[in-house]
């Protein structure tokens, strides 16, 4: 059962901390699912997708984070992400308010919908799979799996990419 989310979530407060919380929760439950996330990872022609994620199969996975009505409505770049993936998701705090995620401009028939909080998270909506020509998912996989080795040796060697 997911917990309610922070009061700073839903009333204005800090929306970098909702959106770890909410990266947080959703990260811990695609892993049950035996599917790695990596989160703030940029994208061929200048867009960033929140947290991006690959099943054992082989699809790409982008999960966009709202916490805020005002930057859900003001998001116009959105479907740019869809040209990296096999799967869309929206994830918002829980007690957020998705019924405009149900309207036509958000692509229902398309994207999914994730409820999460810091501890866990719930898929309300299943993303439908546009599977990724073979050409664009080898290259968006290789840039998935460098990314994270990078990340990987910064963690274990901080100094290895100024030496």
């Amino acid at each position: 059962m997911l917990d309610m989310a922070p009061a700073s979530c839903l009333d204005g407060g800090d929306p970098a901390i909702c959106a770890a919380d909410v990266a947080r929760g959703v990260t811990r439950m695609l892993l049950r699912h035996d599917i790695t996330t990596i989160a703030e990872v940029p994208l061929e022609g200048g867009r960033r997708a929140d947290l991006m994620a690959i099943d054992a199969r082989g699809q790409l996975i982008v999960v966009e984070i709202k916490v805020s009505r005002a930057d859900l409505l003001g998001d116009g770049k959105w479907p740019d992400y869809l040209a990296h993936c096999d799967r869309y998701y929206w994830a918002v705090p829980a007690g957020f308010d998705t019924a405009p995620l149900d309207g036509a401009a958000f692509l229902p028939e398309r994207t999914g919908v994730i409820v999460a909080d810091r501890y866990d998270a719930a898929i309300i909506r299943e993303a439908h799979t546009v599977p990724l020509p073979a050409h664009v998912r080898k290259r968006g996989t290789l840039a998935f799996a460098r990314r994270a080795a990078r990340r990987l040796t910064g963690l274990v060697d901080p100094e290895a990419f100024s030496a």
